[in-house]
């Protein structure tokens, strides 16, 4: 069954979040080939909302809807009461409370204030633009705000940074819902980059550190075409032409992880595209994305994902057939 995606449009809304999830969602549908996703947009009283891009718009739906959803995008307003208030309009309120037990909640941008004042986040880590993230811890202590990723993925409940890390939350979902493929190729259509992890920092101000060097960028892409290789920190500084210890700091300001934790992350997602669009073995698929021996590929996959290679790609079965690498 086509799976149902509402997004809700508050007064106030930011534009470019409003055409997020349609655009994302409707792309993974035509990636696939077939109706994945249906994407309709609604107000809280079915009328026109205004924008901040200096024009209103009227959704085709009211919140009527919202009961029908299997996923409910909530995309940030830039300012009113909802960045002033940790309580809800009851208008507001009355729609969200129609929403199935188990919908999908998803917040982009500053949407985690209407999540976080419905009491969706108490207990639990969430995101939101790093500029808001202090209104947003302090208006709802009870919530975990991390102001330096992209996205949190809690279960039921994901909220996002600004802005573009909208795009990097809707197309992690389609990769959770549909896998790398159908995610991959959405993202092409969006032209994005596939995949940005979850942790990866926000390009939050800071001061801009001293130019010393010409940066990692190049090693990283090195990186990515010998996952099968031994990859160590000498190595990698010799490619950079680099010291070790200039080549680890720089590697960390650029990403916000160390090399060796953001090699294993790549290695995991090279398996995880093997085990879902090739018919080749456990085995081959440990060497080629560097882990030598399927114990260890076994190991860090169940870190990674919660489940063995053969259970993951048993997972996929369903979403077509495998084909050789």
């Amino acid at each position: 069954m086509t799976h149902r995606v509402v997004v809700l449009a508050l007064d106030g809304v930011v534009a470019f979040d409003l055409s997020i999830a349609s655009r994302v969602f409707t792309s993974a549908s035509l990636a696939a080939g077939r109706p994945l996703y249906e994407t309709l947009t609604c107000t809280v009283d079915g009328g026109p909302v205004r924008t901040t891009a200096g024009f209103s718009l009227l959704p085709d739906h009211g919140p009527e809807i919202i009961a029908t959803a299997d996923t409910l995008v909530i995309p940030g307003p830039y300012e009113g009461p909802l960045m002033e208030s940790a309580e809800l309009d009851p208008r507001l309120e009355a729609a969200l409370a129609t929403a199935p037990k188990d919908v999908r909640w998803v917040s982009i941008c500053t949407g985690a204030f209407v999540l976080a004042a419905a009491g969706l986040l108490d207990g639990r880590e969430a995101t939101t633009h790093w500029f808001h993230a202090d209104e947003l811890a302090e208006m709802h202590p009870r919530v975990r705000v991390n102001p330096e990723v992209l996205f949190v993925d809690d279960g039921q409940v994901l909220t996002s940074a600004g802005a573009a890390a909208g795009i990097d939350l809707c197309l992690h979902i389609v990769r959770t819902d549909h896998g790398a493929e159908v995610a991959n190729h959405a993202a092409r259509r969006v032209v994005v980059p596939a995949w940005r992890d979850g942790g990866q920092r926000q390009f939050i101000e800071r001061p801009v550190p001293e130019v010393t060097d010409t940066g990692t960028s190049a090693t990283r892409q090195w990186m990515v075409e010998h996952l099968d290789q031994p990859l160590d920190l000498r190595r990698l500084a010799a490619h950079a032409r680099m010291s070790v210890r200039t080549f680890t700091r720089r590697f960390r300001e650029e990403t916000g992880l160390s090399p060796g934790q953001w090699l294993l992350r790549e290695r995991v997602e090279r398996a995880r595209h093997l085990l879902e669009s090739t018919d080749l073995s456990v085995e081959r698929i440990a060497r080629d994305a560097g882990f030598g021996t399927t114990a260890s590929l076994r190991q860090h996959l169940n870190a990674a994902v919660g489940v063995a290679p053969l259970a993951y790609r048993r997972s996929f079965t369903c979403r077509g057939p495998a084909r050789p690498a």
